[in-house]
């Protein structure tokens, strides 16, 4: 048992550290921090990063809490971070992964994200029905619970240093 136990370890390991080479490489492609496409690939890594610490928690983060943490400067810090968001949003699905953006929710919308996260996930093929209707919590509840797993189960194994 322990010999499988180690091998899974290795497996999320080499899995967790395939994918932030993926980003780092994004990153590379607009390294001009001047450059706004750049500048949210960067911010997104570092957003990705910080929510596959955090994840085992089992808890959401707010967006607030989330720019206070990353030390994000004005102005609209909150627009910074959702690009961010929107960014990671596009490359999970792209990869048919859950989306780690589900950790992060609105302090003003019951627990659940802002809209923009749910027009993202319309816009990419993960939601199906209108981003506004009764069907949002439901969505938001089932994507945040797989986000939870899945990238749960890479850091869980790996520690807290991505």
């Amino acid at each position: 048992m322990l010999v499988k136990t180690q091998t899974a370890r290795i497996f999320l390991a080499n899995k967790l550290i395939s994918l932030i080479m993926t980003y780092k490489e994004t990153l590379s492609i607009a390294p001009d921090s001047s450059n706004e496409i750049g500048t949210a690939n960067e911010l997104a890594l570092r957003v990705r990063t910080h929510l596959c610490r955090i994840v085992g928690q089992g808890t959401p983060i707010t967006y607030q809490a989330l720019a206070k943490v990353l030390e994000l400067t004005p102005p609209n810090t909150i627009h910074q971070l959702t690009v961010a968001l929107e960014r990671m949003i596009e490359e999970d699905a792209a990869a048919g992964r859950p989306l780690i953006s589900a950790l992060v929710i609105s302090k003003a919308r019951d627990g659940l994200p802002a809209p923009g996260f749910f027009e993202c996930a319309l816009r990419f093929g993960r939601l199906v029905d209108d981003p506004f209707g009764p069907t949002v919590p439901a969505f938001y509840a089932a994507e945040y619970d797989k986000a939870v797993e899945f990238w749960g189960a890479f850091t869980k194994d790996v520690g807290p240093e991505v």
